[in-house]
């Protein structure tokens, strides 16, 4: 059997692959539906394994739509610019911001990481804020559907470390690290460190007492449209909130606000599934990030304290917002339709005996998979009925005290505490997995966790508490033998 893969390199050259004889693979449960676990991302995986890997076009993308691509691929590298400018398509930065481009978070299209020490800027992580609901009226307010959390009131609701000139940045986001060591049954130890954060020289006075910090690392932009293409249904079925099956195991979905369908739906994208979209998450990154108005989100994040924030000049167009419509689909063309890379060593023995260990400690209960992609027409035909493994039941799942959102003081925040719409601050979205191997070749500062804490995957996985904290035990339990099998399953993906 050949299989042939067409995309578009770096540099707009268009490419051909051969596969040749690769046996689709027919897994033992029948309800799964049948693929080649070699190509993570069905008929668009791309055959790559250097820093570019996470840039190209669907391999199954025809040459007509390789154009939208490219534009899209523009328009989310270049920076934007401090109204008023000679432009008014790339105008309208701030008035406070985190990053002036989308590629400065997502190096290479893939995962940021978090500062080496109190010296080192914080290029590609933003900070979520959010405070409990204390008062009724506070009560009622979000319990609205389209309220996710309450924002701090005088910081909003993410925190932005730079702003344009005559406007204060809203702090300067800091951190150190203390040292815990993990043992594992053989005496063998690994390092962790555990991150202490500070915001240094507030612009306008002190945070709300109650306010929590959500630190979260870019995550790659690989495969969003095809973790967008999963039937809900599919989700669903892998969700158990009350773990009526006692396996320690009980996924919930985030349910959040749709702005274009102004209803409440499953959420997908962000650390905590806050997005049910790839546009809506494109729209949220260019107002939270950039301090970019759309027509999805159409106010600046300046609150009544930030006076010369809020008579700071915009970029508004002739369509009143400064992220034009066309732009904005241009953009979220391109997130959607990154490709995955083609999975590696697949017969190499060592990773093989990986994933048997990978499965064996139960991680594929939230890592999971295969499923495939609901049917569209010719707007997303790249991603129509693809069987896709994408290592994750977009579930939310308690990840244990260690790594829960924090207060001010790093104290972790209470357990029960909803930070985005249901996803409380020790609940995460289980991230996809495919692509991890590739972290470091595409961006060699890459950190791994909500918070970039973990420089290794090894150290990622003994980070693993809560519902999760069996299958890290088991871990824990592997000798040499098993521990390099392990990581040489999950580098092969």
């Amino acid at each position: 059997m050949i299989h042939i893969l067409q995309f578009e390199t770096r540099k707009g050259r268009s490419a051909l692959l051969l596969l040749l004889a690769i046996p689709f693979c027919i897994l033992a449960n029948s309800a799964e539906p049948e693929g080649n676990p070699k190509l993570l991302g069905g008929e668009t995986t791309v055959l790559a394994a250097h820093s570019g890997a996470f840039s190209m076009n669907p391999a199954n993308m025809s040459s007509r739509r390789k154009g939208d691509f490219l534009i899209g691929n523009d328009f989310f590298e270049d920076p934007w610019v401090i109204a008023p400018a000679t432009t008014d398509i790339r105008d309208g930065l701030g008035p406070v911001f985190n990053v002036s481009a989308c590629q400065s978070c997502h190096f290479n299209d893939g995962r940021g990481h978090a500062p080496d020490g109190p010296e080192d800027d914080a290029k590609s992580l933003l900070i979520r804020l959010s405070r409990p609901a204390i008062s009724a009226m506070e009560r009622e307010m979000v319990a609205q559907p389209q309220v996710a959390s309450l924002a701090d009131p005088v910081y909003g609701g993410q925190l932005q470390d730079r702003a344009i000139p005559g406007v204060n940045a809203e702090a300067r986001i800091s951190v150190s690290y203390w040292e815990r060591q993990m043992q594992f049954a053989d005496g063998y130890t690994v390092t962790l460190r555990k991150p202490n954060w500070s915001l240094l020289n507030p612009g306008y006075g002190d945070l709300h007492e109650q306010t929590t910090l959500s630190i979260r690392v870019a995550p790659p932009v690989i495969g969003l449209g095809l973790l967008e293409s999963i039937p809900d249904s599919s989700i669903e079925a892998l969700a158990d909130p009350e773990d009526k099956d006692g396996d320690g195991i009980s996924g919930r979905v985030n349910r959040v606000w749709d702005v274009e369908k102004q209803r409440t739906v499953a959420g997908r994208f962000g650390w905590k599934a806050g997005q049910p979209t790839v546009k809506q998450q494109t729209a949220g990154a260019f107002n939270g990030d950039m301090g970019l108005t759309t027509s999805l989100f159409d106010k600046d994040h300046c609150t009544d304290a930030q006076t010369a924030c809020r008579t700071a000049p915009n970029g508004n167009g002739p369509t009143g917002v400064e992220v034009q419509d066309e732009i904005l689909e241009f953009v979220a063309f391109y997130a959607r339709n990154l490709a995955v890379p083609a999975r590696r060593d697949m017969d190499d023995p060592v990773a093989r005996q990986g994933e048997l260990l990978f499965k064996e400690a139960g991680c594929q209960s939230c890592h999971a998979g295969p499923f495939k992609t609901a049917k569209f027409g010719k707007d997303r035909i790249e991603l129509s009925e693809q069987v896709i493994y994408p290592y994750t039941d977009m579930l939310l799942h308690d990840m244990g005290e260690a790594l829960a959102d924090i207060k001010q003081d790093q104290r972790p925040a209470s357990a029960t505490e909803q930070v985005e719409f249901d996803a409380t601050a020790r609940e995460w979205r289980t991230p996809p997995l495919w692509g991890i191997g590739l972290s470091k070749v595409v961006n060699s500062q890459a950190t791994f966790l909500h918070d970039g804490r973990a420089r290794t995957i090894m150290e990622a996985v003994l980070w693993h508490e809560g519902e999760a904290q069996a299958s890290r035990d088991k871990v824990l339990t592997f000798n040499a033998t098993e521990r390099d099998a392990l990581l040489a399953f999950l580098n092969s993906l």
